[in-house]
């Protein structure tokens, strides 16, 4: 699909206010590679080309193994996630898939047994950040294949 709006561009007070929480959840006690792997799951789900793209370049350059990213569709059936990793996955598929439903009481158990009270309010705004992401791309089309990870400064 070709670009039919460039939103980022645009300098809209909406998009800039995702992309500081954005920030604001990079920059909390989550580890950020944890947060890639987790904003690749979220894409995969919403069929995001360019988010996929993105965040498995960015998941590489952290040196994050082929096989992690590879099989995270299926991480409930492999050994090589922790159960931490585990459970931050499966509140992010849960939100994402809402659909109509409440998150269940055993999912929120889980996530809470690894994951402090704020780091649930950050694990579920990167969740709300990734899927608001995913949309517009979605929305509005993407020149997929075009992302670089930044350097990073000296």
């Amino acid at each position: 699909m070709s670009q039919r709006i460039n939103a980022f561009a645009m300098g809209n007070k909406a998009i800039n206010a995702l992309h500081n929480m954005g920030f604001q959840v990079q920059n909390s006690s989550l580890d950020n590679t944890f947060l890639e792997l987790l904003y690749f799951r979220v894409s995969q789900m919403n069929g995001c080309a360019f988010c996929l793209d993105m965040h498995s370049k960015e998941l590489r350059a952290k040196g994050e193994t082929e096989q992690r990213i590879f099989l995270v569709s299926a991480w409930r059936e492999c050994s090589f996630y922790t159960e931490k990793e585990k459970a931050g996955l499966l509140w992010a598929e849960s939100l994402t898939a809402l659909q109509g439903k409440e998150v269940p009481d055993e999912v929120y158990s889980q996530v809470s047994h690894y994951f402090s009270e704020m780091e649930i309010v950050d694990l579920t705004m990167a969740v709300i950040a990734i899927n608001s992401y995913n949309r517009i791309n979605i929305a509005f089309g993407a020149e997929v294949g075009t992302y670089q990870v930044p350097e990073k400064a000296h």
